[in-house]
């Protein structure tokens, strides 16, 4: 998982990627998907399994809980609740940009947490009660609209199943890793690799306590609502899958493979994130992100490098117009040589680490 895990939960798409992952398969949650047709008229029963997940996946606890997957799953497979851990309190890294009358403070997320954490507050709590807008990576459209996205972007309706695409030595390790989730192991064989590596990244994370209910956009979003913050987002949905669905097939069989080779550090390397990202070091965070990205450099340039320079365009054209600005996006992105910061530094506008 390397550059994967890292990115979805700390870094390069936000929202929908973490929140299909663990919308009912959080703490206390559970997965489980009902029997159903492929809903363009497949009748092949035997190597056919299609996404139906949307049924009972998406619970939509905020904006990350979105999009699950959907396919036609004959049980669930249950996770037992976590008992509430002791706060812990982060200091997580927090920068803000201004001018002579516009304030833009950049916090960077981890998309998953375990409860007890308690990171919004202090600093980062003061400058979400000075925004008066609230800016996200994306905001989600209706589940019928992203439901015909996933399909769209994510599915193959024909052809070579999954299985049949990757390497001989790779079926072993990757049917486990399916049906480690409790699915059957051909449960994915209609997915793109993009979608299926998002997955098998992502929905473990449950059963190690992670819940998307307590990143911080879901509780971002959830005080914006309660402030009449408008919260809007950088990014649309179709834009975020489309950057998975652009990808060449080799950068999603190279996605795929690193994720099944991966997923046994999986436990460690998200305690390390967090961790990470808990102490306020971006230092730390960009040495294991740069590290990973090095495996390729297409996914990089797509998910992170022209994100970012996007996004500083964006801060840069938003200081234009006066007010307060709290914009949180996953922390790969502020963190780095190609970071959002040093992107911004490129257009001459500097941004500076806010103090505790």
């Amino acid at each position: 998982m390397r550059w994967k895990l890292r990115g979805f939960v700390g870094g390069w798409v936000t929202g929908w990627v973490t929140g299909w992952a663990l919308a009912d398969g959080g703490a206390g949650g559970k997965w489980c998907v009902a029997a159903g047709r492929p809903t363009w008229g497949q009748t092949n029963n035997e190597d056919v399994v299609v996404l139906k997940l949307f049924s009972k996946i998406v619970s939509f606890r905020s904006a990350l809980s979105a999009i699950a997957m959907a396919f036609a799953l004959p049980a669930c497979a249950q996770v037992a609740p976590k008992p509430v851990q002791a706060a812990n309190d982060a200091d997580p890294a927090l920068w803000v940009v201004k001018d002579k009358d516009t304030t833009i403070y950049l916090f960077g997320t981890i998309h998953v947490l375990k409860p007890g954490m308690t990171w919004f507050d202090e600093a980062v709590k003061t400058a979400f009660d000075r925004s008066n807008q609230v800016v996200l990576e994306l905001v989600m459209p209706d589940p019928a609209k992203m439901q015909s996205l996933v399909m769209a972007t994510g599915v193959s309706k024909d052809g070579p199943t999954l299985t049949e695409q990757l390497p001989a030595d790779k079926r072993a390790a990757y049917a486990k890793a399916v049906t480690d989730l409790g699915l059957p192991a051909n449960a994915f064989d209609r997915f793109k690799p993009w979608l299926a590596a998002t997955n098998l990244s992502i929905a473990p994370l449950s059963k190690l306590g992670y819940d998307a209910a307590n990143g911080p956009e879901q509780v971002i979003t959830a005080a914006a609502k309660a402030a009449g913050k408008p919260v809007i987002g950088l990014e649309t949905a179709e834009q975020q899958l489309g950057y998975f669905g652009g990808l060449s097939q080799k950068a999603q069989m190279q996605f795929l493979g690193s994720t099944i080779d991966e997923l046994p550090k999986l436990e460690s390397t998200m305690a390390t994130m967090v961790d990470e990202w808990a102490k306020g070091d971006p230092e730390a965070l960009a040495k294991e992100m740069n590290d990973s990205l090095k495996d390729s450099p297409e996914v990089a340039k797509v998910l992170l490098v022209d994100r970012n320079a996007r996004w500083a365009e964006w801060v840069k054209t938003r200081l234009g117009t006066p007010g307060t600005v709290f914009v949180a996006v996953g922390a790969g992105h502020l963190a780095g040589k190609d970071s959002v910061q040093a992107q911004l530094a490129k257009l001459g506008v500097r941004a500076e680490r806010v103090k505790y």
